[in-house]
């Protein structure tokens, strides 16, 4: 079974992608960047950013009858390694143990030029 996953409360893609497509016990959640929702535009700032993407996963794993406990692997894709330790605490606020695998990369560009992006795969029990 594939299913596409739409939240009305997270940013529309930007291109030929779904916010999130799941598979069977699976939900793969695209890469997040931290556009508000409300009025199309970019926030400023990295912490603002950080809590932005989380906030648009935090829709979109809602809007799969999920949530970050069954989050079994993130990605981060940061546009500077110097912003690592203010994601780093960000995003640990949204979690709880026991964390999920993650990898963190800094990368030469992201769409819109933000500063950080996320993609989440998830584990439905």
């Amino acid at each position: 079974m594939i299913k596409e996953i739409y939240a009305k409360d997270a940013p529309a893609a930007i291109g030929p992608y779904s916010q999130a497509i799941q598979a069977g016990d699976f939900v793969y959640v695209s890469g997040q960047i931290p556009i508000d929702p409300t009025n199309g535009e970019v926030v400023k700032g990295i912490e603002a950013q950080t809590k932005q993407v989380l906030e648009n996963l935090k829709a979109i794993l809602t809007e799969a009858n999920t949530d970050f406990s069954q989050v079994v692997k993130f990605t981060i894709y940061l546009s500077s390694m110097d912003d690592f330790a203010t994601v780093n605490e960000i995003y640990g606020s949204y979690l709880k143990q026991p964390y999920p695998a993650r990898a963190t990369v800094e990368v030469s560009r992201l769409p819109k030029d933000v500063m950080v992006e996320m993609d989440a795969v998830v584990y439905k029990q």
